[in-house]
């Protein structure tokens, strides 16, 4: 799978097992049992990196009998990272359309029938409650919306790919922060319950547009300053869910969406009046701190780079004599 297509590096952890023996002392530390279901064909790895609240570890695990004693204090997701995952849990049978969630502590007894691709997100107890928690102490699993486990699942590769290929960009606590802050609205979606569905539908529809403005504001007062969810969810004094469920309902998107779209649109803008500038330079004015993902956005957006732009618009200010 992607493990082959990953390099270790100062920003990614990368192990291979070659036998259960060499696992072991490995499983041991995190306060694991493995029994191998089939010792010859066995075959483990790990990719693990960390951002400011939260670890990632994507592992190829093995077909085998799995008790474990979770704690996690600040919560935890497991994700399928593959199609094909099959599982069981204390009796239940797993696939890939769920995930699984905990926060606290929990002995956990699994089954795994063959070898699995599997993401193990460990948050900090430092990170705000994003209310995806509902209880703690058990495990809980549910089926994901699968746009919702896809993007989620594409963001997890996409960071261990970023911190293969250019580890420099996690000594920056900003871009770290910028990559985790996109997994976590990510989670926000997985997650999703609709915050609105037993009120009065007039007077939040209302409340929503009146955050969805509050919103706008922001954007439009901090135009560089990167912007999480949890604070803007603090600064205005709601949940995380209010505010990504009043983006969805006035803008039918989420807030991550909204205000990376509005960004786009304020580069292009910026692009188009200035024809001296640099890409980098106006993409930074807006808060676009990791180039190649702005310019696979801004693409996406508008289907052309944003060098091209920047030449039409230089085209337009010195026409050619």
């Amino acid at each position: 799978m992607f493990f082959d297509a990953l390099a270790p590096s100062s920003a990614l952890q990368l192990v291979r097992f070659a036998d259960v023996d060499a696992f072991r002392p490995a499983e041991q530390l995190e306060d694991a049992r493995s029994i191998p279901l089939d010792v010859t064909n066995f075959a483990a790895a790990r990719a693990i990196v960390n951002l400011p609240a939260c670890r990632i570890i994507v592992a190829r695990s093995f077909a085998r009998i799995l008790d474990t004693a979770y704690r996690a204090p600040g919560g935890m997701v497991v994700l399928p990272m593959t199609d094909n995952l099959r599982a069981s849990s204390s009796g239940m049978d797993l696939d890939s359309r769920f995930y699984v969630a905990l926060r606290g502590n929990h002995d956990c007894h699994f089954v795994e029938h063959q070898t699995n691709h599997h993401a193990l997100i460990i948050f900090s107890p430092t990170l705000r409650d994003r209310g995806w928690f509902d209880r703690a102490d058990a495990l809980w699993v549910r089926i994901a919306d699968p746009a919702a486990h896809l993007h989620a699942r594409q963001l997890v590769l996409d960071i261990l790919r970023t911190a293969s290929v250019n580890p420099h960009m996690f000594e920056t606590r900003e871009v770290a922060a910028h990559l985790q802050e996109g997994l976590l609205l990510a989670f926000d979606d997985l997650f999703q319950i609709d915050p609105l569905s037993e009120r009065c539908a007039l007077s939040a529809g209302a409340r929503s547009a009146k955050l969805v403005q509050r919103i706008d504001d922001y954007v439009a007062a901090y135009p560089t300053a990167p912007i999480y969810t949890a604070d803007l969810a603090s600064e205005f004094g709601v949940s995380v869910r209010t505010l990504s469920g009043a983006v969805a309902k006035v803008r039918g998107m989420s807030l991550h969406q909204y205000i990376r779209l509005k960004r786009l649109w304020a580069t292009r803008s910026q692009l188009l009046r200035s024809g001296g500038t640099s890409v980098a330079t106006c993409a930074r004015a807006q808060g676009f701190h990791h180039l190649g993902e702005f310019a696979a956005a801004y693409r996406a957006t508008f289907h052309e780079a944003p060098s091209d732009t920047l030449a039409r618009a230089r085209r337009s200010v010195f026409p050619a004599s």
